[in-house]
């Protein structure tokens, strides 16, 4: 196998309460369309997958409902990759969630939004413009 240099994030998952609502909320701010992942036999776990190819740079991930896990702010953030966060980050209201931090320049790295989702999960918008 090649000693290829990785990016630092394989995947994530996103805790949620309520899969419909948040599925809904993700699928309008990104314009997306997320996948069911069925887990055989584990009929108490919900997974939703973010569309992604393996061979592409970046992470993908899901979105998972399951007894125990944590949901809302103060666990992980993630950032998705936009063209301009300020095109997704209108959608957020619209979408059931709410805007945290407006789109603000982080100097050569770009500009980002914090934005909430349905759940209360605390996620961040990306863009280079």
């Amino acid at each position: 196998m090649e000693n290829k240099k990785m990016n630092p994030v394989g995947w994530f998952e996103i805790y949620v309460n309520d899969m419909d609502r948040a599925t809904g909320f993700y699928e309008k701010v990104l314009n997306i369309k997320l996948q069911d992942m069925p887990m055989p036999g584990d009929q108490s776990l919900q997974m939703r997958a973010f569309p992604g190819e393996m061979d592409n740079a970046g992470a993908s991930g899901t979105l998972v409902k399951m007894e125990g896990a944590n949901v809302g702010a103060g666990g992980t953030m993630i950032y998705f990759v936009c063209e301009d966060c300020a095109v997704e980050e209108s959608r957020v209201v619209a979408a059931g969630g709410k805007i945290c931090q407006p789109k603000m320049s982080i100097g050569e790295y770009g500009f980002c939004s914090i934005v909430s989702d349905t759940e209360g999960n605390a996620i961040g918008l990306h863009s280079m413009k």
